[in-house]
């Protein structure tokens, strides 16, 4: 997985996706060449779709730190081809994405992270969120309270689902950012919250459904809408 985040993809016209690989190579998705490099890059058998499959299903690492997983998950765990201890479920029909389309993280759970744990580096972008709020001076998880409601982004409206359950990639290498193992030890320590049925996990920002699609620019106000 580590060497994964060291490619880049983007849609090129005509909707075409390209990915570039860590050597600077670029292929288009569907091309032989990208499966057999990223085969080789990965250490087991991958394949780059440039479409959705109707039912597919997601592979995910153990993770140590507890929280991680549901325990219930944990225990029916397995081992895959290469020795890692998988959970496998399901991803949201005709989509790459396993739940939220859209993910949130805000300015003031990042601080409060921060200031707990200076040792370990909370870039935003370890979390890969589409969305990174200014709260303020909110405290932090604020954002879990706002679960069912919507918010107002730019053009473009929301509903919040689900504080979102974090996996091993944060910890991961990305670009300039080192490997850091303490990030999700971190969070599991100070945000650990329900989910649903699955018991307590580590999470940090919240999953979005979209409502109404429309433009988001850099700077666009957020705000809260009822249901009225």
């Amino acid at each position: 997985m580590g060497s994964l985040l060291g490619c880049r993809s983007r849609v090129a016209e005509d909707d075409i996706v390209e990915v570039d690989l860590p050597d600077g190579t670029a292929f288009t998705a569907g091309d032989p060449d990208l499966d057999a490099r990223l085969s080789k890059l990965l250490g087991r058998q991958v394949r780059v779709s440039a479409s959705a499959p109707d039912h597919s299903r997601l592979e995910r690492a153990v993770p140590e730190y507890e929280g991680g997983v549901p325990d219930a998950v944990r225990a029916s765990a397995s081992v895959d081809g290469t020795g890692e201890k998988i959970t496998v479920g399901k991803v949201a029909s005709g989509t790459f994405f396993d739940f939220g389309r859209v993910h949130l993280v805000t300015t003031s759970s990042l601080t409060t992270l921060r200031s707990a744990h200076p040792a370990s580096d909370f870039d935003p972008r370890r979390f890969r969120p589409n969305l990174l709020v200014d709260t303020g001076e909110l405290p932090a998880f604020a954002e879990d309270s706002w679960q069912g409601g919507r918010l107002r982004v730019g053009e473009a409206l929301f509903r919040v689902q689900v504080p979102t359950p974090r996996c091993v990639v944060p910890t991961l290498r990305h670009g300039e950012l080192k490997a850091d193992p303490g990030i999700m030890r971190a969070i599991a320590r100070e945000h650990r919250v329900p989910v649903y049925d699955l018991g307590r996990l580590a999470c940090f920002g919240v999953y979005l459904d979209v409502l109404e699609p429309g433009a988001v620019r850099l700077g666009d106000a957020v705000a809260r809408e009822d249901d009225s």
